[in-house]
């Protein structure tokens, strides 16, 4: 019987011990940008802190992936300060980068507890974007210049760019936007498919998107500073740095180490040539040394 009860407190106390000490979990939400990212910080993470990095991409839109890092169903994921600021602070827009990454940390920790890390190193603006043609024959580089031919073209954008404060209506309404259709609604995996073949004439995609460039696709010059800076930067629930007090090295080490050019790389190698992001990812940081 004692052999029996001292086994028992074995097994209750090393469950104890097993589940205080789960892993960190990084989500992303459901594009490719942030599938890599969420790789890249958990093979970062697992080779500096020595443990095991749960990812949980794909889970959906901003607000989704901002409710789950807040409840601590995940750890962590990679916001865009634009996107903190306009969509979950619901503050007034700034051209100023410093201003609102400064607004965002203090919005967060006020309203959220939550912690944002320091910039990775790339701005991934929205981008507006054309078939190469269309920009050429048009004579069209910036938004301003895309105001005298827009009735001409067929607009498709994503949910969320649609209903966002920094999205669509502030847009059309700053370049005097319009166009020969109502915009057509699609998941953002769809837009330069569309794009490509004719479906559509303008997209809202994001400046570090891989297939830009490779499909001969033009970002229109967002000339009157309509979008805000989106610096891509952690955000943390600070749970986890109680349970792994390395981390806020870990984090520092990885700052200022992406450059957009980089991003847009690493996103047409999973995007574009369909490579393994695991293997994407592991090569990068090997290069990096990081």
């Amino acid at each position: 019987m004692k052999r029996s009860i001292l086994m028992l407190c074995v097994l209750v106390l090393g469950g104890c011990r097993n589940s205080g000490e789960r892993p960190l979990v990084i989500g992303s939400k459901n594009f490719t940008e942030q599938v890599v990212l969420a790789e890249l910080m958990a093979q970062h993470l697992e080779s500096k802190l020595g443990t095991q990095v749960q990812r949980r991409a794909n889970l959906g839109g901003t607000l989704i992936c901002h409710e789950a890092v807040r409840s601590g169903q995940i750890d962590m994921y990679i916001e865009y300060t634009g996107t903190a600021l306009t969509a979950v602070l619901h503050a007034d827009p700034s051209s100023d980068a410093v201003e609102v990454l400064r607004r965002v940390r203090e919005g967060y920790d006020r309203q959220f507890g939550l912690e944002v890390g320091e910039p990775l190193g790339f701005d991934n603006s929205f981008a507006i974007v054309i078939r190469g043609d269309d920009a050429q024959r048009s004579n069209v580089r910036t938004l301003s210049q895309a105001a005298a031919v827009a009735s001409q073209w067929r607009p498709g954008f994503g949910y969320e760019f649609m209903e966002r404060p920094d999205g669509y209506a502030g847009l059309v309404s700053t370049y005097g936007l319009k166009f020969a259709a109502a915009p057509r609604l699609m998941d953002l995996g769809l837009l330069y498919r569309a794009l490509e073949e004719k479906q559509v004439d303008i997209v809202a995609g994001n400046a570090t998107d891989g297939i830009i460039s490779a499909r001969g696709f033009v970002v229109l010059q967002d000339d009157k500073r309509y979008f805000p800076p989106y610096e891509a930067v952690p955000i943390v629930n600070r749970q986890a740095f109680k349970r792994q007090p390395a981390l806020e090295g870990a984090l520092k080490a990885i700052a200022g180490q992406i450059t957009a050019e980089e991003m847009r790389r690493l996103n047409y190698a999973v995007d574009g040539e369909h490579q393994d992001v695991k293997e994407v990812v592991r090569n990068f940081l090997a290069a990096k040394k990081l």
